[in-house]
């Protein structure tokens, strides 16, 4: 998935669980972009019962979420980006 720094993740929660949010978030966005967005895009207008908030913000809110949690950020900034 990344590297994880060497930063807080939050009280309470350890580098390893961390890392496994991380993960999880790391599928989920893999999901997201995979070959049912038209679909999925379908499926979350129809849950928040209307616009304002689609897939594309979504993935990028699992990407920061990502981020604060301590990945390199690559989801968030591109390949080969530095976000310090």
């Amino acid at each position: 998935m990344g590297r994880m720094s060497d930063q807080a993740h939050g009280p309470g929660l350890s580098a390893v669980e961390a890392a496994e949010l991380i993960e999880a978030l790391g599928f989920l966005d893999d999901w997201l972009a995979g070959p049912d967005q038209e679909l999925l895009a379908e499926s979350l207008h129809r849950f928040l019962g209307g616009q304002g908030y689609d897939l594309a913000t979504l993935r990028a809110d699992l990407s920061r979420l990502a981020f604060l949690l301590g990945s390199d950020g690559e989801r968030l900034f591109g390949p080969g980006s530095d976000p310090a």
